[in-house]
């Protein structure tokens, strides 16, 4: 293990060596990875590109062979080299079939299966690839499914069953989804939005759901079964030991710092899942009850492939690891799952990782324990790794039976889901019960099951429930399922709640029911049902609670309510974040009553001080969206009287989007290390310590309790890593420890031009370098050819002296906050 002294030398040693690399067009050397201590990394190949491409899927065959894919190329066949020997070149064998470009490779049945994402060969979609006479040649390629649309957010990979006998193919995006023979998601499609969405820049826009989905099929492909949706572009997934799905899916960079903007997360993939990506700013936030939420939120990259550690001689705790690649920033992580209820938490270590690697796929070889892995993708420089473990711990095979804990749950969850896509007379009794159960998986697989059947055979369930978080749900399918001529009954069943009465996530699940009653069934016919509605959630809002208020301002903007432009605008000013603001001013936006002429200014002001704000390739046109909008509710005349107002702000700004605040001391750990023990007990005001995290512009590059920017690491389990001494040291002193991960890269080009930064993407011969954590969108891009060094920086990305505005009190609040590990933001909205 390197130690602090010797460290800073290894690391410039081991950038001379990536610079060497880059320069010989080579795959990168592992003396520049940091590795996981008691492992070791061996690049067994650097790919030549003329002649073999850019590898982007791996697997193995029964004979032990490794099987290969040129992203746009064709297939190999590799006998990996003895433990600690680099791979003969003699060993690679060009498999001589007209098929390959393909993003997911699977052996099984006797075959290989091959999913294409470009439109090449005979399109888009799942072939089988057979040695049909024994010779131990691939000789006949059968395409199974053709698929529409796709590329990088197509087809993309498959992956064998549990028990053998089925196959799961994972598909992004831009594919559209094709007919099935069954569906365990209810089909009852819909973009589900209570106000109209905003584009950005437009990418794939128009595009509606379903999109990102994962299918089920038998080994002749005859047979489809939808078995979940939702998904931006997940590349991969893998079955846990307990029989259960997860895969990685992707964030849409272009909407970092907004409201909407979703990190890569991991997925527990169960049945009937909808995890609610929708186009533009039209992502459902991941509490609402019609969909599922992440099981652990990553941050910004690209994912690709995925394995369970399963079959390595690894300690048992990285043999049950879930290994995700993130492509752009070179980051292979171990995701730690634990049974939680009827699904999973997870903990997340790096566990390889350099700049840059772009990781495109892996895989365990039972033979030799390893675990193998690709570089390249997108026509970059690749290479074929190998990952053995060298530590003193057991590598005894784990047990492969299912977890104890939690069994029962996830068994229940099983019973419900047996339901789903098909129509059974006992499923509304079995199911009904489970409605108000406090596990939301099983809450879900319940919904689903119900859906699934006859509307009328739970119809009458539905609106004489009295259980308020059932009562929720039941309206949430009333909403999905129901036609014109029930809306009548849905709207009774709305405003048959008191508010007062129900928890907070009742009170989220009400509002979620609400929308979808007015996006899937309109405005009631009635105007004075209409003002019924306007009066249960007005009288609520605000609630001091940000989901809450984010999710009553967009109602009572659609109902019309008179008042909403006061509050909204109040909130619009005090939100310490841009992305609460955001919401606001997007919410705001068609309201036409209400207004007073001092809150319109204000509004309007908001665009000038927006202005100031950075995010992702997307970020100027929505916000440019969302004022266009509302400016078009104007008439001439008032666009005459708010003139001044809607002049275009200043875009020009320092690094920090920080109100200004007066210096109160230039503060060092020793000021404030006698206070961390008691000052932090007792009842710390956590409203101010939220509310200084946004003034002191640590929103804009971290996220805590699931808002704020992605450019640095989330803060939200914070107090699982430090203590409150080494989190005050590392605000004030942020340069004085770098994490690997956050770390910048000095780049020295040939004409003496320096580029400091972290690598986030690359393309070609081309590495894109974000040189301002504060906005996404700051991307210096260098040639390989153009680089003479690459070393670290000694100086972090985060400037020193934020806290220098904050008095003593401020500073123990805002330390609270964080070590709250998310907790205080519910203790905030109760």
């Amino acid at each position: 293990m390197n130690t602090p002294r010797t460290a800073p030398f290894l690391l410039l040693a081991c950038h001379a060596l990536l610079t060497t690399a880059l320069q010989a067009n080579e795959a990168t050397p592992v003396e520049a990875m940091v590795v996981k201590e008691g492992f070791q990394v061996e690049r067994l190949y650097s790919v030549p590109k003329a002649e073999q491409g850019s590898w982007v899927s791996l697997c193995t065959d029964p004979q032990g062979r490794l099987l290969v894919s040129d992203q746009y190329g064709g297939l190999y066949r590799i006998v990996p080299p003895e433990l600690g020997k680099a791979l003969d070149p003699a060993a690679i064998e060009k498999i001589d079939l007209e098929i390959g470009q393909a993003h997911g490779l699977l052996y099984a049945f006797d075959s290989l299966y091959c999913v294409v994402a470009n439109d090449a060969y005979q399109g888009r979609g799942l072939y089988r690839i057979q040695d049909t006479d024994g010779d131990d040649q691939y000789d006949k390629v059968t395409q199974l499914l053709r698929m529409e649309g796709g590329g990088e957010h197509g087809p993309h990979s498959v992956v064998l069953s549990p028990d053998g006998k089925s196959l799961y193919v994972v598909v992004g995006n831009q594919t559209t989804l094709p007919p099935m023979h069954r569906t365990r998601v209810p089909p009852l499609w819909g973009e589900d939005q209570v106000l109209p969405r905003i584009y950005g820049r437009g990418f794939m826009r128009g595009t509606l759901a379903p999109r990102g989905f994962i299918a089920k099929t038998d080994p002749e492909g005859k047979e489809w079964e939808l078995m979940a949706t939702g998904f931006r572009n997940q590349y991969d997934a893998a079955f846990h030991r307990d029989g259960e799905l997860f895969t990685y899916d992707a964030d849409m960079e272009w909407d970092m710092n907004t409201p909407w903007y979703r990190p890569t997360r991991v997925n527990h993939v169960v049945s009937g899942a909808e995890f609610g990506w929708r186009n533009g700013s039209g992502k459902w936030p991941a509490y609402y009850e019609d969909s599922l939420p992440e099981v652990i939120d990553v941050g910004p990259g690209s994912p690709t492939g995925v394995c369970f550690g399963y079959g390595a001689q690894f300690p048992a705790k990285y043999q049950e690891a879930f290994f995700i690649c993130d492509w752009s920033y070179g980051k292979l992580y171990a995701v730690h799952l634990e049974p939680n209820g009827a699904s999973y938490s997870a903990s997340i270590e790096e566990f390889v990782s350099a700049q840059p690697l772009p990781l495109t796929d892996l895989c365990v070889r039972p033979q030799d324990g390893a675990l193998y892995f690709a570089i390249g993708g997108r026509r970059t420089q690749s290479g074929l790794y190998r990952v053995t473990y060298t530590g003193t711990e057991s590598t005894a095979p784990v047990s492969m039976e299912a977890h104890k804990e939690g069994q029962e749950l996830r068994e229940q969850r099983r019973q419900l889901e047996a339901f789903h896509g098909r129509v059974d007379p006992t499923a509304v009794s079995v199911a009904w019960p489970y409605l108000k159960h406090q596990d939301r998986h099983l809450r879900y697989a319940a919904r689903v099951a119900i859906e699934s059947q006859p509307f009328t055979a739970w119809k009458h369930l539905a609106l004489t429930e009295s259980h308020p978080h059932a009562g929720m749900l039941a309206t949430i399918a009333l909403a999905r399922c129901g036609q014109a001529n029930h809306k009548a009954d849905v709207l009774a069943n709305l405003v048959k709640w008191r508010w007062d009465d129900l928890d907070r996530p009742t009170r989220l699940a009400y509002t979620r029911a609400a929308g979808l009653f007015l996006a899937r069934m309109g405005m009631p016919e009635k105007d004075s049902d209409r003002k019924k509605l306007i009066r249960r959630f007005s009288k609520a809002f605000p609630t001091d609670d940000v989901e809450l208020d984010i999710e009553l301002c967009q109602l009572l903007a659609a109902l019309g309510d008179p008042d909403v432009a006061k509050k909204g605008v109040a909130l619009l000013q005090s939100a310490p974040t841009q992305e609460e603001q955001i919401s606001y001013a997007k919410a705001l936006r068609l309201v036409n009553e209400g207004w007073e002429e001092s809150d319109r200014e204000a509004y309007f002001r908001w665009f000038q001080k927006a202005a100031r704000f950075r995010g992702g390739a997307s970020f100027g046109k929505f916000v440019e969206s969302i004022k266009k909008d509302a400016v078009e509710h104007l008439t001439e005349a008032q666009e005459a009287q708010f003139a001044d107002a809607l002049k275009p702000g200043e875009a020009e700004r320092p690094d920090f989007v920080i109100e200004p605040r007066a210096f109160v001391k230039d503060w060092k750990v020793e000021d404030l290390s006698g206070l961390l023990g008691a000052g932090l007990e007792g009842n710390r005001d956590y409203k101010n310590g939220r509310n200084l995290f946004g003034a002191t512009a640590c929103f804009s590059c971290h996220r805590f309790g699931g808002e704020g920017g992605a450019m640095g690491p989330d803060l939200t389990g914070v107090a699982g890593r430090f203590s409150p001494k080494d989190l005050l040291e590392s605000i004030l002193d942020p340069s004085k420890e770098i994490s690997d991960q956050y770390n910048a890269t000095v780049i020295t080009k040939k004409n003496g031009e320096t580029v400091m930064g972290r690598i986030v993407n690359l393309s070609g011969d081309t590495v894109m370098v974000n040189v301002n954590m504060l906005d996404p969108n700051a991307i210096n891009s260098v040639k390989r050819d153009e680089v003479t060094s690459m070393k670290p920086s000694t100086v972090s990305m985060m400037p020193p002296g934020l806290l220098n505005t904050l008095k003593e009190d401020d500073i123990l609040d805002l330390l609270a906050y964080l070590l709250s590990g998310g907790d205080a933001e519910h203790e905030l909205f109760q």
